[in-house]
């Protein structure tokens, strides 16, 4: 068995998805946020980022696109359907809405992951290349 096909990889996925579920099952009374300018998005961004690293983690490219193009877009589009899936939980959630503003914040975050991971990828391909040859 490959070392990446490992199945125990899904697990910080699946942590992941279970977290932002819990997070989205507390009533919007049930905790206060700092007062600092759109602390909200920017939590919403680095709660995507990671859910994007751990769908990264979990099913590693193997597409034979140059850069994982298509890899990465499946990534942000994942993480955009769990975003709505959880707006639309939120929906039944006490003192909770959904937000569109949120939905962008976490398509951002998931597309930060994707382009940091893309760059983390092509750095490592030219120092295996710059070492061999």
């Amino acid at each position: 068995m490959d070392r990446l096909s490992r199945p125990w990889r899904v697990l910080p996925l699946l942590g992941m998805m279970g977290l932002l579920f819990y997070a989205s099952s507390q009533p919007g009374d049930s905790f206060e946020l700092p007062e600092l300018f759109e602390i909200d998005k920017v939590l919403h961004c680095l709660a995507y980022a990671v859910l994007a690293a751990c769908v990264l983690f979990a099913f590693p490219d193997r597409s034979s696109w140059p850069g994982g193009f298509s890899s990465g877009l499946g990534v942000v589009l994942f993480c955009l359907a769990y975003g709505i899936s959880d707006e639309f939980h939120q929906l039944f959630v006490p003192y909770r809405s959904a937000c569109v503003s949120d939905l962008v914040a976490d398509t951002v975050g998931a597309v930060f992951a994707v382009l940091l991971w893309r760059w983390w990828r092509a750095r490592r391909r030219s120092r295996r290349s710059a070492a061999a040859g």
